[in-house]
């Protein structure tokens, strides 16, 4: 049936997925990185469709002291058999689009999803091992410790911070399954005809585009008071008036009770400068939101007695600051006054 057939924009998107399917074979799907004092640079995990790399004799070195067990490609059968599943769907893709019909895509999409949730689970469950079975003869036995890493995100392993994200690999199979839903939204409309004439490659385009910026979140998180530590001074963050985040470009976020405690951690160069993506703190006045450092303004007062005594409190506006100069009398300062 005519109807059946999709779009010759839709099949040729299906084939360019496919042709990038193939570039999955050779970068590397995933990486977890490791960020300790004693490792200023960073250890890297890279796990390609059939092998292992980056730091592996390192971490193997860190995990025998603690028990875990050490990473080897041959303990992985998922390593056997992924590179086929990755031919079998980028040869998918390009069938779709060659025999252009709606059944295909919509069976390959249903395929393409199973796997993605399958292999979410089944890396879970690896994590979950690796973490978990330690060797009880370990020479550091921490009691109810477990090393599991993160899924995907930030998680604190003793001095280790561990990120889990997808690398060049995972991304590609994620922008095929926006790619293919996207493509299996606007035959769905041009079916229905709910818009005779849809120009779809703008639509995907920045269906992409937003997708790139979703899928790399560095805003700000809120700060939980009585909750949250400060990743300087270690203290719990007390007040909501004087709090202040650093996040880098990776998404991991540094909290801070005090703007002594947030400049102090930048001038010691934990993280370079090139690696932060923004610098954000608290609103004094209500409701305390968090605000970026370029866009604050800053008062320097003694009478604002802040956790750690750095007496700088930020605000969105400017006449905000102004009303409280009678009750603490201080300088208004910039940012840039702040850095030096």
């Amino acid at each position: 049936m005519k109807n059946s057939r999709i779009a010759s924009v839709t099949r040729f998107f299906l084939f360019l997925c496919g042709l990038g399917l193939f570039v999955v074979l050779f970068t590397p799907i995933w990486r977890i990185d490791l960020q300790a004092p004693q490792y200023p640079e960073g250890l890297r995990l890279l796990i390609y469709a059939n092998k292992l790399a980056g730091n592996v004799d390192i971490i193997n070195g860190l995990n025998h002291y603690i028990g875990m067990k050490t990473l080897h490609a041959d303990d992985f059968t998922e390593f056997k058999i992924l590179p086929a599943i990755i031919i079998f769907f980028a040869a998918f893709f390009m069938v779709a689009a060659f025999a252009g019909k709606r059944k295909w895509m919509n069976i390959l999409f249903i395929v393409f999803v199973a796997f993605g949730v399958l292999a979410m689970v089944d890396f879970w469950r690896w994590e979950y091992n690796y973490g978990h079975n330690l060797n009880p003869d370990a020479a550091i036995i921490v009691p109810g410790m477990a090393y599991q890493p993160p899924l995907v995100g930030f998680k604190q392993l003793l001095n280790f911070g561990a990120y889990s994200v997808p690398d060049t690999g995972g991304w590609i199979f994620v922008g095929a399954g926006v790619v293919l839903l996207g493509g299996l939204l606007y035959e769905w409309i041009r079916r229905r005809k709910i818009v005779p004439q849809v120009n779809p490659v703008p639509a995907l385009i920045t269906l992409l585009i937003i997708f790139s910026f979703t899928a790399c979140n560095t805003g700000p998180q809120p700060i939980h008071v009585g909750k949250d530590q400060c990743d300087f001074c270690k203290m719990t963050i007390s007040d909501n008036r004087f709090g202040a985040e650093v996040i880098t470009r990776k998404s991991k976020v540094y909290k801070f009770d005090d703007a002594h405690c947030i400049m102090a951690f930048l001038h010691s160069k934990a993280v370079k400068q090139e690696e932060i993506s923004g610098v954000y703190f608290t609103d004094f006045s209500t409701p305390h939101e968090l605000i970026q450092a370029e866009r604050a303004h800053f008062l320097q007062s003694p009478g604002l007695r802040s956790p750690m005594n750095g007496n700088i409190a930020a605000f969105s506006q400017e006449d905000s600051l102004v009303k409280l100069l009678p009750r603490f009398y201080g300088a208004k300062i910039s940012w840039e006054d702040m850095q030096k």
